[in-house]
């Protein structure tokens, strides 16, 4: 599954166990991520943090969706699988469309998404692939689109964010779970 043994969950700090098992209960598994990163509980406890500052961010112009949507993409550009995979089920839940993570990660500019997301998945890409090309217009296009300074930080920094994990899951050789291929394709079984 890994480059790297992944620990056993009882022998983790508390606080890490207690956040893993709040996961376990919500999806009905652990994904991988967590055990995989819980190796450096202090880095554990960091990436976490970060991830839902970004991704659970009340008052932003980016919905669920959007978010998981940017992860999606940009992670297929980084030929990350384990994210793509994970993040692509939850975007299949949040959107309620079963085939647009597939749409988005192999050609979001021929997806079925709004003018919007096509915007904000343009800047995302340019973050991820030439961010050093990045300049007025390209803040202009978005905000022709309705989104604010805060709705652009957070498209950024999402990327920026995910592209850390999108490395890090390659390095290591982390897998996804088998539950995601199928989450937002099938109904859930109850």
């Amino acid at each position: 599954m890994t480059r790297f043994p992944m620990p056993e969950l009882n022998h983790l700090p508390a606080d890490i166990q207690t956040k893993i098992l709040e996961v376990q209960e919500k999806s009905g598994f652990v994904p991988n991520v967590f055990l995989a990163l819980a190796r450096r509980p202090a880095e554990w406890r960091a990436f976490f943090a970060y991830h839902d500052a970004l991704m659970l961010r009340e008052g932003s112009g980016l919905s669920k969706g959007d978010r998981e949507m940017i992860v999606t993409t940009t992670s297929a550009a980084n030929h990350c699988l384990y994210c793509v995979v994970a993040h692509g089920a939850i975007l299949r839940i949040y959107e309620k469309k079963p085939m647009v993570a597939d749409q988005v990660a192999t050609n979001y500019r021929k997806a079925d998404i709004t003018e919007r997301q096509r915007a904000m998945l343009d800047f995302a890409m340019k973050i991820c692939m030439r961010s050093h090309e990045v300049d007025e217009s390209d803040f202009n296009a978005l905000q022709a689109h309705g989104f604010s300074d805060e709705d652009i930080w957070d498209i950024g920094a999402i990327t920026a964010f995910f592209g850390l994990s999108n490395r890090m899951a390659n390095m290591s050789g982390m897998l996804p779970n088998p539950e995601f291929y199928l989450m937002g394709r099938v109904p859930k079984q109850k």
